[in-house]
C-alpha cells in the first residue's frame, strides 16, 4: 500500500471516528419530550419480544434457506 493510501485510510479511520463520537455524545434529539396526541400503547412481554425479533427472523431464514437448497426447473434429460 502506498503512501497516500495509507493517509487515506487514515483520514476515513479519523473522520469515521469524529462522526461516531459526536452521535454517541450528542443527546437525543426531542426524545424524552411526549408530543401532543401521543399514545404508545402498552409494552411487548418477553414472549412476544423473543417471538418477533428471534424466533420469526429464525423460522424466515430456515424456509428461505429449504426453497432454495430445493431442485427446481427442468432435469437433464437421461439418454
Amino acid at each position: 500500500m502506498g503512501n497516500v493510501d495509507k493517509r487515506n485510510a487514515l483520514r476515513a479511520g479519523a473522520v469515521t471516528a469524529t462522526v461516531t463520537l459526536m452521535m454517541l455524545l450528542s443527546s437525543p434529539a426531542m426524545a424524552l419530550t411526549r408530543d401532543d396526541g401521543d399514545d404508545p400503547g402498552s409494552g411487548l412481554s418477553v414472549a412476544q419480544i423473543l417471538g418477533l425479533y428471534v424466533l420469526i427472523p429464525i423460522a424466515s431464514f430456515v424456509i428461505i434457506a429449504a426453497l432454495a437448497g430445493m431442485p427446481w426447473g427442468s432435469k437433464a434429460k437421461k439418454k
